[in-house]
């Protein structure tokens, strides 16, 4: 009768202490979600509530043309982006033509390179001093600039191509893997009704892929919003020069906050029509989209187009950067190679990595958590978590500096007043701002990987492993983690490398006499020094191409060829 009853006991206790525990898992994704909105809300809290309210001489002043030159920056970025992603994908996807197997991943090496690193580089060349023009007024005979003209590389519209060459890489990623998954029967059907390859594609391919064009777009223009590296270079007047410069030379952080607040305003705009253009778009997988994809067989004369669609960007958005980067780094190895480039080098590879950690244990809480609690609640705080994706860097900057300031300050007054002591900016000023940036900005990728990788996994994998006695966290360690091997590490590696690259917040966020090889990239060319610049240029640039190489190999190995 005793060992009945605690037998029943036991047999209540277990369900009843499974419950508790994926409560405490829903606790943990809530409070991860209020701690990663933190920075929007403090954002629009201080521009509705700022110190000193300059918006009146904003809004009179300068914000009209910071409004317009962002609007036509990012015009023109999406007409570079979305002709050179839309052909180079339909190309290497659909037509056979020599070289494609090569330029199926080589279209992505454009990823590796930052914006403000093409940027240096194409100006080094291109300006007045650089060699392109010194061979031509050698070869000519000009002696000035007056006795020639020379589009001007420190422009709006220099910018725009900088820009654009390297960001390409959204809408060809997104487009190919929408062309992967289209059903050859309808490429059969198009063809017997006698379209040609470019009338099938206007047709029938590309209203199809339009969701996910869409979303290579969106992505595409709010890391246009997001940068500062080249619009600061090239004296374009965009928001994010706007928001530096308010609070950087003037000193004001309200006004700086209410810029943000118009660049989240641009940000909300971008996702809602995003979400607007497919609103109606249900579409379901054929039967045949797993068969093999038979390519259009080309002449002779168009396969020498194809090849020079593919090969332009790629020369021009990543195989003349590397060059000029190598040739100055071996050049000025010697300089370059000192104690403040291994200490920078360190602090690049210690942020990199706690943020790739951190962001990694904190979407597998979320992503683990949604699989426990599947509820509406639930995916609105997936949602929320991912915000800071979208928002630019100096925007979230902004919102992160607010809430770790006003706690600094708050501390160290209760220590002056309780024990006469000063604590300090112990996290508005040390590395735990940066971290803390990059996690929110970074925490969609990891959560939205591990989300997805998740949803593949049986639920009767769960169930045995719970049949089995074993309580949610150690289903996760025994069952998923050794499963979602893959996608951490993949995971990780894009974050690590998207965290080396980020300049706007870093420039803000960082400590005082604390550089980053970002960072230390962008001094050394604000001073005109590219060549110094080169070498932890170069390390940003190698560190870019490993994620690429995975990222090109799981989209290929989504379908087969014939």
């Amino acid at each position: 009768m005793t060992e009945a009853a605690s037998s029943g006991e036991t047999g209540l206790g277990q369900p009843l202490l499974a419950k508790r525990t994926s409560k405490r898992w829903l606790i943990s994704a809530a409070l991860t979600t209020a701690i990663v909105a933190l920075p929007v809300v403090s954002v629009l809290f201080l521009a509705l509530f700022p110190d000193e309210n300059i918006w009146p001489h904003l809004l009179d002043t300068t914000l009209p043309r910071y409004l317009i030159t962002t609007f036509k920056l990012m015009l023109g970025v999406a007409a570079i982006t979305l002709v050179i992603g839309l052909a180079t994908a339909w190309a290497v996807t659909m037509c056979e033509f020599p070289g494609r197997r090569f330029f199926e991943w080589a279209m992505l090496l454009p990823f590796a390179v930052p914006a403000y690193v093409i940027a240096y580089v194409y100006t080094s060349l291109l300006d007045y001093a650089g060699p392109v023009q010194k061979a031509l007024r050698e070869i000519f005979g000009w002696e000035s600039a007056r006795d020639y003209w020379f589009p001007e590389i420190r422009s709006l519209e220099g910018a725009t191509l900088m820009i654009g060459l390297v960001l390409y890489p959204y809408v060809y990623l997104l487009a190919r893997a929408a062309f992967l998954e289209q059903s050859p029967s309808l490429f059969a059907v198009s063809r017997s009704l006698g379209h040609s390859a470019i009338s099938t594609f206007f047709r029938v391919v590309l209203p199809i892929a339009r969701p996910a064009i869409a979303v290579g777009l969106s992505l595409v223009l709010m890391e246009t919003l997001n940068d500062f590296g080249t619009v600061d270079f090239f004296a374009v007047q965009t928001l994010t020069a706007g928001l530096f410069d308010t609070w950087m030379n003037l000193g004001n952080l309200g006004g700086a906050a209410q810029i943000a607040t118009t660049m989240l305003v641009f940000v909300v705009i971008l996702v809602t029509l995003e979400r607007y253009s497919r609103r109606r778009q249900q579409q379901f997988a054929a039967r045949d989209n797993r068969d093999p994809i038979r390519r259009f067989t080309l002449t002779r004369p168009r396969q020498l187009i194809c090849i020079a669609v593919c090969i332009l960007p790629v020369t021009l958005g990543f195989v003349v950067p590397a060059i000029t980067l190598g040739q100055y780094a071996w050049e000025y190895f010697d300089e370059s190679w000192n104690s403040e480039f291994i200490r920078n080098t360190l602090n690049s590879l210690f942020l990199s990595g706690t943020a790739a950690l951190t962001t990694l244990l904190i979407g597998v809480t979320l992503a683990y958590s949604r699989r426990l609690h599947d509820t509406r609640g639930m995916q609105i705080m997936m949602r929320l978590s991912s915000l800071g994706y979208a928002m630019p860097g100096a925007v979230l900057a902004v919102g992160v500096i607010i809430p770790l300031a006003g706690f600094d300050n708050w501390l160290d007054g209760l220590m002056r007043d309780t024990f006469n002591i000063s604590t300090g900016l112990l996290l508005s000023g040390s590395a735990f701002a940066l971290v803390f940036a990059y996690t929110v900005r970074f925490l969609a990728v990891s959560a939205g990987s591990v989300e997805s990788a998740l949803q593949k996994i049986t639920p009767s994998m769960d169930m045995a492993s719970r049949s089995m006695g074993h309580s949610p966290g150690s289903t996760l360690l025994r069952v998923h983690l050794p499963m979602l091997r893959g996608t951490l590490i993949t995971a990780a590696l894009v974050v690590f490398v998207d965290c080396m690259k980020e300049l706007p917040a870093t420039l803000i966020l960082r400590p005082f006499n604390f550089e980053t090889l970002a960072t230390y990239v962008y001094q050394f060319a604000s001073d005109e020094k590219l060549a110094h610049s080169a070498l932890p240029a170069l390390i940003i640039v190698l560190a870019g191409i490993i994620p690429i190489i995975l990222m090109s190999r799981s989209i290929s190995n989504t379908r087969s060829i014939a």
